[in-house]
């Protein structure tokens, strides 16, 4: 799938998954204690990577976090101005994170919420790579995807907006691992009338700068992990 094509559904339907989704309150209030949890880890500044219409974005910094967000869509980053002109929230995507200006060292979070679902998956270890060279060393990632299951790889699935991907647990804790994150902590739930959640933290490796390695997702996970 590619990022033009993803773009331009987003933006077609912009404010209606603005008025629908981009507000806290009408999200699961496990998702929010999650991600507030998650923040209250993070040592420095946290980029919202694929931040929509801003409502992560602007919760986190009403928490008091210094925060960032940055969306490819531009109908998405112009709701997210409209409504919040004091969050700071620019155009760009993980592709872009290299020229994205980002703070000296590194941000010490970031939050990918179900941004990273549309990526073809041979694209993802490429986008954990770039999110990893933008952290600094022992900065948190906090990824929100589809859970797969027990499915052995990567399953497409028609999305309400656009073609998306469930990943099974198993395989993404091999591809943070290989771009030199490690994951601590995996989250699975599943709400009525709702697809199933997964959420993984995982750690900047301090010893490690990054980039994508040979992948093995039998590789076996750190206690307590799949």
């Amino acid at each position: 799938m590619g990022s033009d094509h993803v773009r331009t559904a987003y933006a077609g339907r912009a404010v209606e998954y603005a008025t629908l989704l981009g507000h806290v309150e009408h999200l699961a209030p496990q998702d929010r204690d999650h991600l507030e949890g998650w923040a209250a880890r993070v040592d420095g500044p946290i980029l919202d990577l694929g931040c929509g219409p801003g409502h992560w974005t602007a919760h986190l910094a009403d928490r008091g976090h210094e925060v960032r967000g940055i969306d490819p869509v531009p109908a998405f980053v112009a709701i997210a101005r409209a409504r919040r002109p004091d969050v700071d929230v620019r155009l760009g995507g993980v592709d872009d994170l290299p020229d994205v200006p980002g703070p000296d060292g590194g941000y010490g979070g970031i939050l990918a919420w179900y941004s990273l679902i549309h990526l073809d998956p041979a694209a993802l270890p490429g986008a954990l790579a770039r999110i990893r060279g933008a952290l600094r060393p022992g900065g948190r990632l906090l990824l929100g995807l589809f859970d797969g299951g027990d499915v052995p790889g990567p399953e497409p699935f028609e999305h309400a907006v656009v073609t998306a991907h469930r990943w099974p647990a198993p395989v993404v804790v091999a591809l943070l691992r290989a771009a030199g994150l490690d994951p601590v902590d995996i989250a699975r739930r599943t709400d009525p009338g709702s697809r199933p959640h997964l959420a993984i933290e995982a750690v900047a490796d301090p010893c490690d700068e990054g980039g994508v390695t040979s992948v093995d997702a039998a590789a076996p996970a750190p206690p307590g992990l799949p």
